[in-house]
């Protein structure tokens, strides 16, 4: 190895960039001088002098009074390495300052650091140190259906299932049954034209849902239609109806045609004064995270759904001639907003529904761990998101080639220096109407494969995250939503990984064919008549089940696809 390769290799350590990795065999794989050369200038450093680099990289980090972002648990101090005399403070919400110390309340607050004339400021995070909410459930074992939503058919629904749908199901498991809960597929935004991406784990947005869930009917400004406005709406859905008795697979293309046609419907009709002041307090709790999806849709409809395929001018979110576009697709910007109030109304309303049918924890939804590159989420989080790399999987036993899902990852700085902004807001409004999230590939809160552009997934590199940060901002989330998580962990999960989230009240995911006892026999999951959910800590180490590229369309089957 070359001084400047040796170099190189302890810049991408000082960067938490792995060098080497242990692979599914136990083995020690040293990673290739290209891929560390590729991931580190994706992070944003210039690799050109590695020495100089490594050199400017020491320096910055001693003249650093703060982290990009401090976080404690609740109860205690976060630890910072401040030379003697300096001087901390806490702003706390409405700029009340406050002393740094373990009294602190929960939240996102702005930490404070003087000394020698410097001041800085970075997010401090005050997160739980254990989540209750399952705790409060360990009393009774609790079980329930999971279902991939869009095949639960019904006769009313079209051809697809819907929320109204998810709705029934529940109701009915919980008083028919005694269920617990109903685990769902991502409802994640779709694109807002065809061709409908089908993989549900390959959204545009986590933040916002596809109106293809949308229950026609249920919309209230259905029933006050005129009749021959109805018949149309009716019109739209018999096809899709009569397909969705038959064992074709889903052709969402023509159900999002049919749908839209009859949403633009229904958005013309005029609201009541309580509909619209609902409207009203939707769109202002939203502000601007929802126009600039919105915009993003409006766009996509003519660009298409790929931003990094349209003019220049229109790839950054914060500039002028952006704002100028709004303008002018000002009414079909407002269709999209409206389209989100929908669902979020009826996403509500299953949640209600299966609370009010005596379910202790209701409908578990499903966080994909990407976007694609260039759809919604990216365009407006760029800043925070990593170009020219993709999350996947390095080989294993299952996938010796190893994977490329097609999607970028956080950049861990940028998200922490944001106070974990981003990943927050996509937490929140996925546990908004949701007793339970179940986050895909947890383990990515720790360390993610990342896979340069153009390479093998084989050729990638592990890069590590602040997880204090990262599994601290999903227990605040979720400690604000009193929601439990249940964290997909199956695969290549360090040990040490799920101890520190069972410390933490996060579940675990078991599959019952991997299950076995200490003498090798399959673990006894059923006792009582009651179906027990998962429980840490785990007592065998677990291969990963067979996967499919989340990109494919072959997903009409399987949870894990």
């Amino acid at each position: 190895m070359s001084v400047s390769d040796a170099e190189l290799t302890r810049l991408a350590e000082e960067l938490a960039v792995a060098t080497e990795y242990e692979d599914w065999r136990g083995r020690r794989v040293r990673v290739g001088i290209d891929t560390l050369r590729h991931v580190l200038t994706t992070l944003g450093v210039d690799v050109t002098d590695p020495g100089a680099a490594l050199r400017a990289r020491q320096e910055e980090a001693a003249r650093r009074l703060l982290p990009p972002a401090a976080v404690a648990r609740w109860g205690r101090t976060p630890r910072l390495r401040l030379p003697p005399g300096a001087e901390t403070w806490v702003e706390l919400e409405h700029d009340r300052r406050t002393p740094l110390g373990p009294g602190l309340p929960m939240g996102v607050h702005a930490l404070h650091a003087e000394y020698g004339g410097v001041h800085q400021r970075a997010p401090l995070l005050v997160v739980p140190d254990r989540l209750e909410t399952a705790e409060a459930l360990s009393e009774h074992r609790v079980w329930g259906l999971m279902v991939q939503l869009y095949s639960l058919r019904s006769r009313a629904s079209w051809g697809m299932g819907d929320l109204r749908d998810l709705a029934e199901l529940a109701d009915w498991s919980a008083r028919d049954l005694g269920a617990g809960f109903t685990a769902i597929n991502p409802v994640h935004a779709t694109e807002p034209v065809p061709p409908i991406e089908p993989s549900p784990y390959l959204p545009v947005s986590r933040r916002y849902a596809s109106p293809l869930y949308i229950r026609i009917e249920d919309v209230p400004e259905y029933a006050r239609l005129e009749p021959a406005r109805r018949e149309e709406i009716q019109r739209l859905a018999r096809p899709l109806r009569e397909q969705g008795r038959t064992a074709d697979l889903l052709d969402r293309d023509a159900m999002w045609r049919a749908k839209r046609a009859a949403l633009e419907i229904l958005f013309e009709a005029p609201r009541p004064p309580e509909r619209q002041a609902s409207y009203q307090a939707f769109l202002e709790r939203e502000g601007v995270w929802l126009v600039e999806f919105a915009t993003w849709c409006a766009l996509a409809e003519e660009h298409g759904s790929d931003y990094r395929s349209w003019p220049e001018r229109l790839r950054d979110v914060s500039t002028h001639p952006v704002g100028a576009e709004a303008l002018r697709r000002w009414p079909g910007i407002e269709f999209h907003r409206w389209l989100q109030w929908v669902i979020d109304d009826q996403l509500a309303a299953a949640q209600a529904t299966a609370r009010a049918a005596g379910m202790p924890v209701g409908i578990v939804h499903d966080l994909a761990i990407g976007v694609q590159p260039g759809g919604a989420e990216a365009w407006m989080h760029r800043d925070a998101l990593v170009a020219g790399v993709s999350v996947g999987a390095p080989p294993d036993e299952f996938n010796q080639q190893g994977q490329d899902w097609g999607q970028p990852p956080w950049h861990p700085v940028r998200l922490a220096e944001q106070g974990y902004g981003p990943f927050r807001q996509v937490l929140r409004q996925t546990m908004r109407h949701a007793g339970g999230l179940r986050m895909d590939h947890i383990a990515g809160l720790f360390r993610l494969w990342w896979v340069p552009e153009g390479a093998s997934p084989d050729q990638g590199t592990y890069v590590r995250y602040d997880h204090e940060g990262m599994v601290g901002a999903l227990a605040l989330t979720a400690h604000e939503s009193d929601a439990l998580v249940v964290g997909e962990d199956l695969g290549t999960v360090e040990p040490w990984v799920r101890r520190h989230l069972a410390e933490r009240g996060i579940l675990g995911t078991s599959v019952l064919w991997f299950e076995r006892d200490e003498d090798g026999n399959p673990r006894r999951l059923i006792s009582g008549g009651a179906i027990a959910w998962p429980q840490w800590p785990p007592t065998i180490s677990r291969p990963s089940p067979p996967t499919c590229r989340r990109s494919t369309s072959n997903c009409e089957t399987g949870w894990g696809c």
